[in-house]
């Protein structure tokens, strides 16, 4: 077999000026420092301002910028270690569950969410059935790092009242949730575009890159719960331990912690 030169490819503009600024952030600005307009930026770089733009938002995308509205683009603080929802082996709603309830509905599953259940998922939609959808927010410092919603069908917590009001529906879910032994739990991570929702939550605009974590619950040989949790990509990188445990890293001003 012949030898294969493959033909050289040129680096866009853009990203080379994306490696020359990254160079710039750590030996000329400091944490939290804003950094010049676009039009001095450009200047100093001899680019034009499309060019800066590119190669600005390249370095937000790897969590290296943040924009905020009425302060400036500023140098990203460190990453800091938040754990993928409950510890494993428990319930969502446990003991130390760093979540917290905004809210529930019952509505009929999206379809995606009804294939993890295995359901089919026109069966499902023409009988009407319903789930619990319990939406929940993960706050870190007073900011929120995580969105997630819970999908418990109504079968998995039959205990539940008839009638519960908006401020006990999302408790009593989790309570009945766990009472039930946990047999296993898988997860799935994937990137993703934030739903309108979940932007507005994780203070970014709709179809920003997220980090879509699925997790499926299995109790009594069967899936009886799937929860949906969103991370914002720009500023959250996964590392996986050596016990198989997974952890998302937040930017924050405390140092970075390793997964368990």
């Amino acid at each position: 077999m012949g030898t294969t030169h493959l033909e050289p490819v040129q680096e866009p503009k853009y990203w080379h000026l994306k490696t020359v600024l990254n160079e710039a952030l750590d030996s000329e600005f400091a944490v939290g420092e804003v950094l010049p307009n676009e039009r001095e930026l450009a200047a100093r770089f001899g680019v034009a301002r499309a060019t800066l733009r590119q190669a600005l938002e390249q370095l937000e995308l790897e969590g290296r910028l943040q924009r905020r509205r009425g302060v400036g683009t500023t140098v990203a603080p460190p990453r800091m270690g938040v754990s993928i929802g409950p510890a494993q082996g428990s319930w969502p709603g446990a003991a130390g569950d760093a979540w917290r309830t905004v809210g529930c509905v019952e509505a009929p599953a999206p379809a995606a969410v009804a294939r993890l259940l295995g359901e089919d998922p026109d069966s499902a939609a023409d009988a009407g059935t319903l789930v619990h959808t319990v939406r929940r927010v993960r706050m870190m410092h007073g900011q929120a790092v995580a969105t997630e919603l819970l999908y418990v069908p109504r079968t998995s917590v039959p205990g539940l009242p008839e009638t519960l009001s908006p401020a006990t529906h999302p408790r009593a879910v989790l309570r009945e949730l766990n009472r039930l032994d946990l047999e296993s739990e898988d997860r799935a991570v994937e990137l993703g575009s934030a739903r309108a929702e979940d932007a507005k939550q994780l203070e970014r605009l709709p179809g920003a890159p997220v980090l879509v974590v699925t997790t499926r619950y299995v109790a009594a040989g069967r899936v009886v719960a799937v929860a949906v949790a969103t991370y914002r990509a720009d500023t959250c990188r996964l590392t996986f331990g050596d016990t198989g445990s997974m952890e998302i890293t937040h930017h924050d001003g405390a140092e970075q912690r390793q997964a368990s």
